[in-house]
């Protein structure tokens, strides 16, 4: 038997062999729940540097000892105008006027505005660095390091460099993951997770604080997407549809929400990170309690491990299984040559070679859409709290309606309106006044709200495209491909400094022709979850033109699996 063909037949028998156990007990309860758990921390640790890097009010410091008098000492800085809010004057952030000058004029008995033009007056560099104004944040790194004016460009660089870990964690895990297993990754990375973020505490420099934060970001996804596929492959139809749209999403929100809360109560940078550790250090004790997905364990051939996780699911759910749960012939699996794959598979034959670089240039202008919102933030009029938890809170709706659209509607269409609304909106905030600053942040927010559900949609909908032998690491491509827009995504709003107008309508163009994109992908709703290459969907255009179905050639290799496959696309219908 081949090696392909042993997967689907083991695929087959997980399907028949766990039908006992129902869709939705109390050990499928326990799974959603605590692995839903594990990606609180992501949504804590994913966006902090909202508030660890945000830019107070600044302006040249001038020094107490100079002779200055009081009018010289107030009106030492000169007034520019702020493009982001009109035509407003405030006080230069990057120069103030020659202060030997402003000694000379003092000493004189010379008054700024009367005596003297100060528009004469020569400027200079803030050479004794700056003084910050401390009423929102007692420090962030931007004070700590002087990370303004020339230097500003460390700022989303920071960010940058975060996302960076993020990608290398995205191409590392999923193939570490469907080597070594999903549960074993989870944990080791959330371990990652809690020493790399209680080392960035004692960041003497910048540079310090970056080479450590790109950790952080790694850790960070390789757990996120290790409890996502590990929910995906243990539930069943109904309660997975569930699990990958709202319920680490909905988690996810839950931690991102908390995080504005923190930092409104935690004002230091450093204090700050070290409170970021403890919702992980929370989750270390799940291990007792997340078994490994008996999918993934039936595909290494580890058949008895995976009886033993089905037989405790089956005490949990207080069920008597069968005395016996699996085929036979899964038992001599050992011996059988079993067929290795990796990252290289998901561009191997035309098809899934299509359906991955579709997918990429999808995910990767959500991921440009979703972090530059959310960064964006603390530049919002009003309170930075505030609009940060706001901008949580759209997440959850988002999710439910995520959810709502997967569990009934095509995986196509749903993802194409989603998409499109959220470039739509984002492409109409660039004519509306910028005086009409709520008006403004409510079409950004209704523009973040489409773009996470979009997001959501298409997580789901790409496990579901991919097969079981390779979902893992696709997801975790997708993930990886999509950190070249997380990476640009911070300067998307640098661009602000330039025109205020310039980031939304880049970000509402590309969105707008991702939504075309999605259009050309397979439709997978109602359709098996596929177990090997060949049971994928095809891509339009591709050698095959109708969508997968089991034919009497996979009967051959396993008699079970016609019967199974109706009966998985009844249970999706219903």
């Amino acid at each position: 038997m081949s090696a392909e063909s042993s997967t689907t037949h083991k695929a087959a028998d997980y399907d028949a062999g766990t039908a006992f156990l129902g869709d939705w007990g109390r050990f499928q309860h326990q799974v959603f729940f605590f692995l839903s758990l594990t990606t609180i921390p992501n949504g804590l640790t994913a966006l902090a540097i909202v508030f660890l890097a945000d830019t107070p009010a600044h302006h040249c410091l001038v020094p107490a000892h100079l002779n200055l008098s009081d009018a010289w000492r107030n009106g030492s800085i000169p007034l520019e105008e702020d493009g982001s809010r009109g035509r407003a004057l405030l006080r230069s952030k990057c120069s103030r006027y020659k202060l030997d000058d402003l000694v000379s004029f003092s000493e004189r008995g010379l008054l700024p505005g009367v005596d003297v033009n100060l528009s004469s007056v020569p400027t200079e560099y803030c050479l004794d660095g700056w003084e910050y104004d401390h009423s929102v944040y007692t420090s962030t790194i931007i004070t700590e390091w002087d990370l303004v004016c020339d230097e500003s460009w460390k700022k989303p660089l920071t960010s940058s460099l975060f996302f960076c870990g993020v990608f290398i964690g995205s191409f590392i895990s999923g193939q570490l993951s469907d080597r070594y297993g999903r549960k074993i990754v989870l944990f080791v990375t959330t371990a990652l997770q809690i020493v790399s973020t209680f080392v960035e505490v004692f960041s003497q420099s910048w540079a310090a604080f970056c080479a450590v934060y790109f950790f952080v970001g790694l850790s960070q996804i390789s757990n996120y997407v290790a409890a996502f596929v590990l929910g995906t492959e243990i539930l069943g139809p109904h309660a997975r549809t569930l699990y990958s749209t709202v319920g680490v999403s909905v988690f996810f929100a839950v931690g991102y929400m908390l995080l504005p809360l923190l930092a409104f109560f935690i004002r230091d940078w450093r204090m700050l990170l070290l409170s970021l550790t403890l919702p992980s250090c929370l989750c270390m004790p799940l291990w007792w309690f997340i078994p490994e997905s008996p999918r993934w364990l039936l595909s290494q051939g580890r058949v008895e491990e995976a009886v033993a996780v089905i037989r405790e699911a089956a005490k949990t759910n207080k069920i008597e299984p069968p005395p016996v749960i699996f085929s036979p012939s899964q038992k001599d699996v050992k011996s059988e040559k079993k067929g290795t794959h990796n990252i290289c598979d998901l561009l191997r034959t035309g098809n899934i070679r299509w359906i991955s670089i579709t997918l990429w240039l999808i995910w990767n202008t959500l991921t440009i859409g979703y972090f530059a919102l959310s960064l964006n933030t603390a530049n919002l009029h009003g309170n930075a709290y505030f609009n940060c938890f706001l901008s949580a809170l759209v997440e959850i709706p988002a999710y439910i309606l995520s959810w709502v659209m997967f569990r009934w509607f095509s995986r196509r269409m749903s993802l194409f309106s989603t998409l499109f609304m959220g470039g739509l909106f984002l492409l109409l905030i660039q004519l509306i006044p910028a005086s009409l600053v709520y008006f403004v942040i409510t079409l950004e927010m209704v523009g973040k709200f489409a773009v996470t559900t979009a997001f959501a949609i298409v997580y789901a909908y790409t496990a579901e495209l991919y097969p079981t032998v390779l979902r893992n690491t696709a997801v975790g491509a997708c993930s990886m491909a999509s950190r070249i827009g997380s990476i640009v995504a911070p300067f998307f709003i640098y661009l602000r400094s330039y025109s205020v107008s310039l980031p939304y309508i880049l970000m509402g163009t590309l969105t707008t022709l991702a939504a075309l994109l999605s259009l050309l992908l397979p439709e997978s709703f109602g359709m098996p979850l596929p177990d090997t290459i060949t049971h994928m969907q095809q891509f339009p255009g591709c050698c095959r033109k109708t969508p997968y179905t089991l034919t009497h050639t996979d009967e051959d290799h396993n008699t079970g699996a016609v019967k199974i496959a109706h009966k998985m696309h009844r249970l999706n219908r219903t």
